[in-house]
């Protein structure tokens, strides 16, 4: 009992200090001054007094959502004389397993920048700033050679039910109850008043609730922004237009990994083509983001460091690189491209975007024992294979056509760019309801399930592929309701 609450101290002790260094502790440390102003505010009771202030004036509710936004991301309590090396992740062997791989991305950065003469990093001539500013909002049509630039690494290189309880058979789901067979009366219209007084409310913690059912069309923008606890200050869009200066006026190396990557998936696909300069903007800012260090406090992985030129193994010159500390991998720009579809406002749709990344998309490309890491994914997927579909599970072992080979590369992407992008938008609600990737092991071995038939008639990895080759067909709630609580063993 003391121990859980010294745990509580710690937790409540730490989510202040991080607060206290916010726009939102300097906007309320001003309201509270402004309120001594007002009639109502007595100095005999001057703390209960402001108290009721912030809950009347709508204060309280932010600061409650700033505290919600923290805790969905806050390590797990560990024992005080830990490491700090074991809140990042505490099982010894993962931490090797991600360093050895941080050493090879490393490794393949390094030979490129050796073979194309080509620095990691450099100021860009006025020109050249000119140029860039100037054609900002339509960087999809300048085609820079970039024939001699690689992906330093894809997703093939790197190789329970009552969790999910409001998902079943008898609660009202949008990507099934809201479909033209069904009259709009039954679900989709209460859904919708609910979904409206929910943003009203401005509660991040009821919107997170209410999105497990999944979030009408029209009011998605808000609700994630709610979840997410985004709401576009003056200094959030200044802080935007800070990072795109910084782009215009320096080039880095990580840059040229980016335009190839947009150029080889979100360029290609029928839904996202369209974002091509959206695609650019944000993840051009995003790669000098510093803020997105901070997640590295509780990512099992490590910034990769660069040292000034001739300064090599001098720890007070070495810079992280790139400034944000991630390393954009093929596949990486389909993290942004469903996102252009709810945020036209580049600075806002920036921030959506990292918070979506500290949050969740990290762990997909990371190795560590979290519950929605990739490693633990992968487990869970295996797991519900064999559990539930024992006989296909070894038939495809037996032919050469491992499962995961096939389903990894969705889970890492969340399924962007294999799902109809409102399919899409349905499954990542839910990973927004339930603060969880695990839903993406679950829709993964789901897909399996629903074509076990094909698949028990093929006889290699690549016929296996070809069944499984298009998903856009498919409907994601349907798939998980059916596999979740349908399936017999």
């Amino acid at each position: 009992m003391l121990q859980e609450e010294s745990d509580l101290s710690l937790v409540i002790a730490q989510i202040v200090q991080k607060l206290k260094g916010s726009s939102l502790y300097a906007q309320l440390e001003r309201q509270a001054w402004a309120s001594l102003q007002r009639p109502e505010i007595k100095l005999e009771s001057l703390k209960e007094d402001i108290k009721e202030y912030f809950k009347i004036s709508g204060w309280e509710k932010k600061l409650q959502n700033a505290v919600y936004s923290e805790l969905s991301v806050f390590p797990s309590p560990s024992h005080p004389a830990a490491p700090p090396e074991h809140l990042k992740e505490p099982l010894v062997y993962m931490r090797k397993a991600q360093g050895s791989w941080e050493k090879r991305i490393l490794k393949s950065l390094n030979s490129m920048c050796t073979e194309l003469s080509i620095p990691l990093a450099r100021k860009r001539p006025v020109g050249e700033q000119k140029e860039l500013l100037n054609k900002w909002n339509e960087m999809g049509t300048d085609e820079p050679d970039l024939s001699l630039f690689r992906p330093v690494y894809a997703p093939k290189d790197f190789l329970e039910k009552e969790f999910f309880v409001e998902l079943g058979l008898t609660t009202g789901q949008l990507g099934i109850d809201d479909s033209t067979q069904v009259p709009p009366e039954l679900f989709e219209n209460e859904h919708v008043r609910i979904g409206q007084k929910v943003l009203a409310e401005q509660d991040s913690a009821a919107a997170q609730q209410y999105i497990r059912q999944g979030s009408p069309t029209a009011l998605r923008a808000e609700l994630w922004a709610l979840i997410l606890n985004i709401s576009s200050q003056p200094e959030d869009i200044l802080y935007y237009e800070q990072l795109k200066t910084n782009v215009i006026q320096h080039d880095l190396l990580v840059d040229s990994l980016i335009y190839k990557d947009v150029k080889l998936t979100a360029s290609n696909d029928d839904y996202y083509f369209v974002f091509e300069d959206y695609l650019y903007q944000v993840l051009l800012c995003f790669s000098r983001d510093t803020s997105v260090l901070g997640h590295f406090a509780y990512n099992s992985a490590s910034p990769p460091k660069s040292y000034i030129r001739g300064k090599l193994g001098l720890e007070e010159y070495a810079v992280f690189y790139p400034p944000n500390g991630v390393i954009p991998f093929h596949g990486f720009s389909m993290y942004v491209a469903p996102l252009c579809f709810l945020y036209h406002e580049p600075s806002k749709l920036y921030q959506i975007f990292r918070e979506m990344y500290v949050r969740f998309f990290f762990r997909l490309h990371s190795i560590s024992s979290h519950p929605s890491g990739i490693v633990s994914l992968c487990l869970l997927f295996e797991t519900l294979l064999q559990t539930y579909l024992p006989q296909l599970f070894y038939h495809l072992r037996e032919i050469g056509a491992q499962p995961l080979r096939i389903s990894f590369k969705w889970m890492v992407r969340a399924f962007s760019g294999y799902l109809a992008t409102d399919q899409l938008l349905l499954l990542w609600d839910r990973i927004l309801g339930y603060n969880s990737l695990e839903i993406l092991a679950v829709l993964a071995a789901a897909v399996f399930a629903f074509r076990a038939v094909n698949l028990m008639e093929v006889t290699s990895l690549a016929a296996a592929e070809a069944v499984l080759a298009d998903l856009s067909t498919l409907k994601v709630m349907p798939l998980l309701q059916i596999f979740l609580f349908a399936t017999v063993t």
